[in-house]
């Protein structure tokens, strides 16, 4: 039997790419991604976070940055660590990012030789 593990969101960049750059040549790029929750009053934001490596995140964190529209598909896994003042096990989710899409009008500081049709810009696949 085949299991899967899919997830595939839409949402907001809540704060500038985290980005970190490995000896190896390696790129780590962590993303706070915010989708909204429909509530029976309002709408809540469910916070995301979001692991992009290599080419991917290169374009992450060339392209996007905090109130960008993005859409991501990846998997989940399990961060586990033991608590420093407890002991205890703690676990945070983190969506791993295969495919990014960027969804927001271009930057205005971006570079000006690309046009607005250039594709890191119109639902390419990253």
């Amino acid at each position: 039997m085949s299991l899967i593990n899919s997830v595939s969101l839409v949402g907001r960049l809540g704060q500038d790419p985290e980005t970190r750059y490995f000896p190896s040549g390696s790129v780590l790029v962590k993303l706070s991604v915010a989708v909204d929750r429909q509530t029976s009053r309002d709408e809540q934001p469910d916070w995301f976070t979001c692991e992009l490596w290599g080419k991917t995140a290169e374009v992450a964190a060339n392209y996007t940055s905090k109130g960008s529209l993005i859409g991501v598909t990846g998997s989940l896994k399990l961060e586990t660590w033991s608590d420093r003042n407890s002991g205890e096990q703690r676990t945070k989710p983190i969506i791993k990012v295969d495919r990014l899409q960027l969804l927001s009008a271009k930057p205005q500081d971006a570079d000006s030789s690309a046009s607005p049709s250039d594709d890191y810009y119109n639902g390419t696949d990253f």
